[in-house]
């Protein structure tokens, strides 16, 4: 027996330490978590940040690792603020139609849909991502060329000069569809709509039932009742999938690639920069900036009380 107690002494004496400070049971489980978002996640954005501080040589392409804000500077020359705007309004545009075409199909998900429609649903909004990312934006290049099978239905239906008048359009136009602002736009919409769709449904799902009937027996109006009482409600959902879309479209360099703008995005110029040129301090202080703006973001979700909520 008193061999037994020697040989289990040191488990006992753990489980003991354990069992009289239940704190360090779970600070031994979160340690490794916390080691690889303190050390590697954190570090790497630390270090990105320093590499904005720094400068390249104009003739060598060295990087000088002296002290200067002239990286973060040369973001305010027009071309590169020109890029920030033009990332920046592609992801709110991008936002703002995921969620106007969300919301319906959320709402019917939520509100009117079967057991077994809604998991059909599920399936028809999930099975886009069963499939490569790449393949899914090479199969829209090839809808939306010249030849792709939208310029064909729209001339069976006489409806050609609607590609005319998009491409006439100052700013979303271009000299082709698959040069144009549209035809971006509708391939970021398609991408990241599950993100939206998901998100607000789940936020839908767990408005009571007795709110809406309540709204009804005191005579509000079906608008009245969607303004006032659903839409509040299902502010959270809208947050959270925004948050996926505006960070996605934000920082994406490869659809903006493949559908051949000559005018760069945020994620095509950080690729560019450290691919191409080989200016590694320029390129952080871009990624930089993409970051204050979710940070931003972020923030004035925050005051909304939508995080309160979710």
């Amino acid at each position: 027996m008193q061999m037994t107690a020697r040989r289990r002494g040191p488990a006992a004496r753990i489980s003991g330490v354990f069992h009289r400070h239940p704190w360090s049971k779970l600070t031994l489980l979160l340690l490794p978590g916390l080691l690889w978002l303190g050390v590697i996640y954190l570090g790497s954005l630390v270090s990105m940040l320093i590499y904005g501080f720094w400068s390249q040589e104009e003739f060598t392409g060295l990087i000088v690792r002296d002290f200067t804000l002239g990286t973060y500077g040369k973001l305010l020359e027009p071309a590169h603020r020109d890029i920030i705007i033009r990332t920046f309004v592609m992801a709110a545009a991008v936002s703002v139609a995921c969620a106007v075409l969300a919301f319906p199909l959320a709402y019917y998900m939520a509100r009117y849909a079967t057991s077994r429609m809604k998991t059909i649903l599920y399936l028809v909004v999930l099975m886009p991502l069963w499939s490569s990312y790449l393949v899914r934006a090479l199969a829209w290049r090839q809808i939306l060329t010249n030849e792709g099978i939208m310029n064909w239905g729209l001339e069976r239906l006489g409806l050609e000069g609607v590609v005319r008048a998009i491409l006439q359009t100052p700013i979303i136009g271009g000299p082709s569809v698959i040069q144009s602002y549209f035809a971006l736009f509708i391939a970021f919409v398609y991408l990241w709509l599950p993100f939206m769709i998901l998100p607000v449904e789940a936020a839908l799902e767990r408005v009571p039932r007795s709110y809406l009937e309540a709204s009804s027996d005191l005579g509000a109006r079906p608008w009245f009742t969607f303004r006032r009482i659903v839409l509040p409600l299902a502010k959270p959902g809208l947050i959270a999938g925004s948050i996926f879309t505006f960070s996605l479209t934000l920082g994406d360099f490869i659809l903006p690639s493949i559908f051949g703008q000559s005018q760069l995005f945020l994620g095509q110029e950080v690729f560019q920069q450290v691919g191409v040129i080989g200016n590694t301090p320029l390129a952080a202080a871009f990624t930089f900036v993409a970051m204050i703006i979710m940070v931003g973001y972020l923030l004035v979700s925050r005051r909304t009380g939508a995080f309160e909520t979710l």
